[in-house]
């Protein structure tokens, strides 16, 4: 009876124990993003105030630079629990086809529209779609819009694109899209493209200029086309259950620290925009692409997805009557 007073005595002192273990907790946030890129400045900015919020009960600590995988590995990492946070973007496509409306050309008009999306839309549509699959999304951020490099030619119009080998993230709906306009696209890691762009062996990509300049893609590219045809958002993304195995005021902290961290997401990014095309138009041509054109070409993608994906044309719909008036 001794014995079995003294292993209940140590299991109390074990249960009793656990909240002063958090002192110990590191919780990594994994990103693909380079050192003064959005997702860089976006992700430093809400350990910042996480850890300010939690004191000794845990430390947010952030790994840039794909150093703990890429987009997609870190989804699996996600799951797996050995990653607390990252970053994705159009690989959200991949997790559930609701993520899909994203990738329609000039759907989202500006970061007034993202900000009602977000509102609007993120408790009944995106968090469901997101929880089926494992995770949680504790505020929507933002990669941005998207723009064409390469080293052929300047882009004007689609046709433009023919033939053009182009790095696209592993979304279906780049892919398609990229196919009706003309080029080749090359689903492809982050992390690999600046040596694919080096080597010749893709002709271009497309990304907002943060990512651009932060990878240093201007030492590698001719042209810069300004053809904002696509806005991404970024998703602070944990894993559902990961998540909710946590202490409740370290859970609280996490969401109030991530939902604040989105202004100040939205104003450096539009900052950002404006400060980095000066820069890259020194080292690489600049030319204003013609989005009506591109808007035309791109009507069969919004048909396949409204008659692929269901609830495809409602989900269309709602996102686009969330766009300002004025």
């Amino acid at each position: 009876m001794k014995l079995r007073h003294v292993l209940l005595g140590l299991a109390a002192l074990a249960m009793t124990a656990t909240p002063a273990m958090s002192a110990d907790m590191v919780l990594r946030f994994g990103h693909v993003g380079k050192p003064g890129s959005l997702f860089d400045l976006s992700a430093k900015e809400f350990a910042r105030r996480a850890n300010e919020k939690l004191g000794d009960k845990a430390e947010v600590k952030v790994f840039g630079s794909s150093q703990l995988g890429n987009d997609t590995e870190l989804l699996q990492k996600l799951k797996l629990g050995q990653v607390h946070f990252s970053l994705p973007s159009s690989v959200m496509s991949s997790v559930a086809p609701e993520f899909g409306v994203f990738e329609m050309p000039y759907i989202i008009q500006n970061r007034d529209h993202i900000r009602a999306v977000s509102k609007e839309m993120l408790d009944d549509t995106f968090q469901p779609a997101a929880e089926r699959n494992g995770y949680k999304i504790l505020a929507f951020w933002e990669n941005g819009f998207r723009n064409i490099t390469n080293n052929v030619r300047p882009i004007n119009k689609p046709e433009d694109l023919e033939g053009i080998k182009l790095r696209t993230p592993k979304g279906e709906w780049r892919v398609k899209m990229f196919k009706a306009y003309g080029a080749n696209p090359t689903p492809m890691a982050f992390s690999d493209v600046f040596t694919a762009l080096k080597t010749g062996v893709i002709d271009g990509q497309e990304n907002p200029y943060a990512q651009i300049a932060s990878a240093k893609f201007q030492e590698v590219q001719k042209y810069l086309s300004i053809t904002g045809h696509v806005y991404t958002p970024g998703y602070i993304l944990t894993g559902k259950r990961t998540f909710e195995n946590l202490p409740e005021d370290v859970q609280a902290a996490l969401q109030e620290a991530a939902l604040e961290t989105q202004e100040y997401v939205y104003e450096t990014a539009a900052r950002l925009e404006n400060e980095l095309l000066e820069e890259l138009k020194k080292d690489m041509e600049v030319n204003e692409a013609d989005k009506q054109a591109f808007i035309e070409a791109s009507q069969p993608i919004y048909d396949e997805f409204g008659s692929t994906v269901e609830g495809g044309d409602e989900l269309v719909k709602r996102v686009m009557s969330l766009a300002p008036t004025n």
